[in-house]
């Protein structure tokens, strides 16, 4: 059974936790060295010091070292350099091991009852997840803001945000609130060298060395600079060292949203449990209500239509004349094996599948499709565009390279070309809903349903100018995937095009449903996808990582459960049209029965 620690109440009051602490005193008064007390500042010229001068002796002993065993020189014989060479290389180690290796050994050596404060006592795992569940309770609304002046006392000079008084909030007792407290005097000189603007709030990272720290130093500064209080937005609990350079810069914390589970939704004969991350009251439980209709009506079936990313770079030459070459040049037949095999060479998995062209003037824009196995890809297609338009540079010398996107992609954009062509994976789903289930699951009936579909998808989507919007409410089910799987929010734009087809069948009786979306795009590797939280959503899904056995089929399975579970909701929220309860519903499940008004910022 593990264990953990906790200090005696032995005071109802928090006690003020000083910094600057140079050691820590165990039992029978012996102390215990840190490793930041005998780090220097500023940190990273200190360290770029000693470990210059450690690798720099080694060699240089080394160096001598060949030359005696060479000249048979007996090895304890030193000159005055060597021994200064000596003396630098114990200096410099013993630094280093007291920066990165005193808490390690401490570990193996020093028992850790021992360290524990005569004040402290051990419990069990069971009692403090208990205790931790007990007090993180909160009676807080969601996205309520507790005031500056209230959940950290005005800060001064030199003194770090410490915890605040009891809150109250509706007349419940909220124990003190905590921002991220600064653990030494140089964690605060550091704040303070960020709030006068001399240390760039960028750099904390590469500086200390440790993200956690950096984020909570960036935080408090943020604090201190606005004068708003960032007590809601969470800080522990989170690996800032795996969105370091890939997912997010200069984090301060991190935002809650809640998963719900939508299902099982049968599609292609598997039941999947469809997480869907959001704040929008009722968009669970209606694709809920959804899968339980395909479900009972035997399940959705798919079918992947393409499987393609593109980008599209846009070039541009002297003369139209010479934009023309080039178009003929990229869509002749003989040349695409040459211009594939340039392509193919940057990625094991990126592999070139058409060259569409479009020009206009002396500009030319050139729109790449590829697949990309199981990435989403977008990084994967740009290398090979840019080892293709390198290759083209030799035989049309001529050829100035705008940019490597020129919209004619088209990403994060709404556009008639995804629309038309595709992007990503095009998919479609279909499923027959018995006439029982829409009376007794749906709550309506199916000539209902056709003709709502027809006024509302098709026709008021015409008459609003849409594109790619003729549905219900598709990117309210893409968001919410793919927040909770990692993917790219902002590629909800494109990937929710979609158009719902409802049609009577069977004299009339049943209803046939169907789900056509040309350009999901997906991955189930890279990006957010690697992250804890989105990570076990993949794999309640299945579709975690890479497949071996397939590449590329993790991705695509991915795509075919956004567009069952697209499915899903539009036949909820079409059948809540349909029979008069969407008002209802909504005034029910997606309303705060809060004060707002109580709780707004001043």
């Amino acid at each position: 059974m593990g264990s953990r620690r906790r200090s005696s109440m032995k005071d109802s009051h928090p006690q003020q936790i000083q910094p600057n602490l140079s050691a820590s005193t165990g039992k029978g008064g012996h102390k215990y060295s840190h490793s930041d007390d005998a780090i220097p500042s500023p940190l990273y010229l200190t360290n770029a010091v000693f470990f210059t001068l450690f690798f720099s002796v080694v060699y240089y002993l080394l160096l001598r070292w060949r030359e005696k065993i060479r000249n048979s020189i007996p090895l304890h014989v030193v000159t005055l350099s060597e021994i200064a060479a000596i003396f630098t290389l114990f200096a410099s180690f013993i630094y280093l091991l007291g920066f990165f290796g005193i808490g390690f050994v401490q570990s193996l050596i020093i028992p850790r009852a021992e360290i524990l404060d005569d004040d402290e006592e051990i419990i069990d795992d069971d009692e403090f997840d208990g205790m931790m569940l007990k007090e993180d309770s909160r009676a807080t609304p969601c996205g309520a803001a507790i005031p500056f002046d209230d959940a950290c006392s005005k800060v001064v000079s030199g003194s770090p945000c410490r915890p605040t008084s009891k809150i109250n909030i509706d007349d419940q007792v909220l124990p003190p609130t905590v921002v991220p407290l600064i653990s030494s005097e140089e964690d605060e000189e550091i704040v303070k060298s960020v709030v006068e603007g001399k240390t760039p709030s960028y750099s904390l990272e590469s500086k200390l060395g440790d993200c956690r720290r950096a984020a909570a130093i960036r935080r408090e500064a943020l604090q201190r600079i606005t004068g708003k209080s960032l007590a809601g937005l969470p800080l522990e609990g989170f690996n800032y060292d795996a969105i370091l350079g890939q997912c997010c810069e200069m984090p301060v914390g991190y935002v809650q949203i809640p998963v719900g589970i939508a299902g099982p939704l049968l599609l292609d004969g598997r039941e999947y449990s469809v997480p869907m991350a959001t704040t929008e009251g009722c968009l669970v439980a209606s694709a809920n209500r959804g899968c339980k209709a395909i479900y009972v009506s035997g399940g959705a079936t798919s079918t992947l239509l393409k499987d393609a990313m593109t980008r599209a770079p846009v070039v541009r030459f002297g003369t139209a004349k010479r934009a023309a070459e080039l178009k003929f040049f990229l869509e002749n037949p003989l040349n695409f094996e040459a211009l594939s095999l340039v392509f193919n060479s940057s990625s094991r998995f990126g592999r070139l599948q058409n060259i569409k062209c479009a020009i206009a003037g002396k500009n030319l824009y050139i729109r790449f499709s590829c697949s990309t196995g199981d990435a989403m890809g977008m990084n994967m297609v740009s290398k090979g565009v840019q080892n293709v338009m390198d290759f083209l540079n030799n035989e049309f010398p001529d050829m100035d390279v705008i940019g490597i996107s020129g919209n004619y992609c088209s990403d994060k954009k709404p556009a008639a070309v995804n629309w038309i062509e595709g992007r990503g994976k095009s998919v479609v789903c279909e499923v027959i809903i018995k006439e029982e289930v829409v009376k007794k699951v749906l709550k309506t009936n199916t000539a209902s349903l056709v003709e709502l579909n027809m006024l509302k998808n098709l026709t008021g989507s015409a008459m609003a100018g849409a594109l790619g919007g003729f549905n219900a409410h598709a990117s309210n089910i893409v968001s919410a995937i793919y927040i909770a799987t990692g993917q790219d929010p902002a590629q909800n734009v494109e990937s929710s095009h979609c158009i719902t087809m409802m049609e009577a069948i069977n004299d009339g009786r049943d209803l046939h449903v169907s789900v056509t979306m040309p350009s999901i795009e997906v991955g189930t590797v890279g990006g957010g996808t690697q992250l804890a939280s989105q990570s076990a959503c993949l794999e309640l899904l299945g579709v975690k990582g890479a497949s071996k056995e397939a590449p590329g089929s993790n991705s695509r399975l991915l795509a075919t459960i956004v567009a069952g579970s697209v499915l899903a909701g539009e036949l909820s929220l079409m059948s809540a049209i349909a029979a008069g309860q969407l008002v209802k519903s909504h005034m029910k499940y997606n309303r705060s029965n809060k004060d707002i008004v109580s709780h707004a910022s001043p």
